[in-house]
């Protein structure tokens, strides 16, 4: 009997012990959060609030923080930790990065310990501090999980004018990924500074992107044009790239991203995938270009100067987008699964020239629509994207090889000199066709 109750009450002081623990542990400032971030095995609350970073790091302590090489202004360094930060806003006034002046491409907010949470962040960026790039977050640890996480960026140079004259310059992007197994669950950026939304480097693995959203500005060419100062003015409205009349010149009509794009990769990256997400007013909605096969479902593209550029082995199912500014879809590289809806929605005094540029071997592109379109745009088979994406550069011809297309819509087709053994379902008509060996089918109205 005595055992027993030994035994009942060890196991009431292990249960009551247990639940200290899960119990989070309540701070009220960036001091305390600075703390514990570099702590492991922790369950942490912030206090809800306005917290300003200036308050906690000023501008008189920037000097100190170059000599001891201390580019990050809060570092989550340990592992295994959950942070919950509902209703925490941090105000970012860039000027603390413009005085540090941190090697190129520093992230100002690092998650480099693993298996950490982070829940219910607000970033604010205040002011126009610049540097040589970096983002507001960076995470390079494994393992890490960021849910309901907000973004404000700004702060770049020059802002205005999109990639119009280059893509250097001193960005500020919302979330830089590194690390292998990084989840993004509803977590947004809102940017007013040229640079991405969300993007990928160093070819992480694992990742993945639930409900995220990624919004940027956009500015039509007929504004810059009518500018009496500034760089454009300056630059007698030179562009990078050569237009399509031949002049590297900004022409009417068009309208320009003045960010990046909403989600990007670079290199490498396997098993990664994205669903429910976003993108608005980017540059480029989802630029995927890694040939690891990313997978992306149910998601959607507003807005963009192009909505999804896919390249080796990408799956695209669900989603949809509009060609209100740019196209709908490019699709490089071999043995893509693309399934995207066209929407509706279009603008005013706009040029867009096509609805998709397709071209590689064994592509697998569906075409669907959602209502009904003013203007007819075309399908280029056997196109590549035009120079750096800008839609006001010609589309080259690109070999194009056993693609299976069903066009859906009632968008034509123009059918390029390099594309062959191409099998074709159609609602559109086919407005031009110089591939060899192309079978071309007429989808009937009861087949759709």
């Amino acid at each position: 009997m005595i055992i027993r109750f030994i035994l009942t009450f060890s196991v009431l002081l292990q249960t009551a012990a247990s639940f200290a623990a899960e119990k989070p542990a309540t701070i009220s400032s960036l001091a305390e959060l600075a703390q514990v971030a570099a702590l492991s095995g922790q369950n942490v609350k912030l206090r809800p609030g306005m917290y300003r970073m200036i308050d906690f790091i000023p501008l008189s302590s920037i000097k100190d923080r170059q000599k001891r090489q201390e580019w990050q202004f809060l570092s989550f360094s340990g592992s295994n930790n959950t942070f919950d930060l509902s209703g925490v806003t941090i105000e970012f006034d860039t000027a603390l990065r413009g005085a540090l002046h941190a090697p190129i491409h520093t992230d100002e907010f690092l998650i480099k310990g693993s298996n950490n949470t982070l829940k219910g962040l607000t970033i604010t960026n205040i002011g126009n501090g610049i540097v040589m790039g970096g983002a507001v977050v960076g995470v390079t640890g494994s393992g890490n999980t960021l849910r309901d996480c907000t973004i404000r960026v700004q702060g770049s140079a020059p802002y205005g004018y999109g990639d119009l004259f280059g893509k250097g310059g001193h960005k500020h992007s919302g979330m830089h990924i590194t690390g292998n197994g990084t989840h993004l669950v509803g977590c947004k950026v809102f940017t007013h500074a040229f640079g991405h939304a969300f993007y990928l480097q160093e070819d992480c693995a694992d990742c993945s992107f639930e409900d995220c959203y990624a919004e940027g500005v956009m500015r039509r060419t007929d504004e810059i044009l009518a500018e009496t100062s500034g760089m454009a003015f300056e630059r007698k409205f030179r562009t990078e790239m050569q237009n399509r009349s031949g002049e590297a010149r900004i022409l009417p009509g068009y309208m320009k991203a003045l960010s990046e794009d909403g989600f990007r990769t670079y290199g490498t990256h396997k098993n990664l995938s994205f669903k429910n997400c976003t993108a608005k007013n980017m540059r480029g909605g989802f630029e995927l270009r890694t040939k690891t096969a990313p997978y992306v479902e149910n998601c959607t593209a507003i807005g963009c100067e192009r909505a999804f550029w896919v390249s080796t082995g990408a799956v695209v199912t669900k989603c949809q987008g509009d060609t209100q500014f740019g196209p709908l879809l490019y699709v490089e590289g071999d043995n893509a699964t693309v399934d995207v809806k066209l929407l509706p929605t279009e603008a005013d005094e706009v040029t867009v020239h096509a609805i998709a540029a397709i071209y590689g071997t064994g592509n697998k592109v569906t075409l669907t629509a959602k209502g009904k379109r003013v203007h007819s745009l075309p399908i280029l088979v056997g196109f590549g994207p035009p120079g750096m994406g800008e839609n006001m550069a010609p589309h080259s011809v690109k070999d194009t090889r056993r693609l299976t297309l069903r066009n859906e819509t009632t968008m034509p087709l123009v059918i390029g000199t390099k594309a062959g053994q191409c099998e074709i379902s159609t609602n559109g008509p086919v407005q031009e066709n110089q591939g060899k060996e192309i079978v071309i089918q007429n989808l009937a109205p009861g087949s759709l």
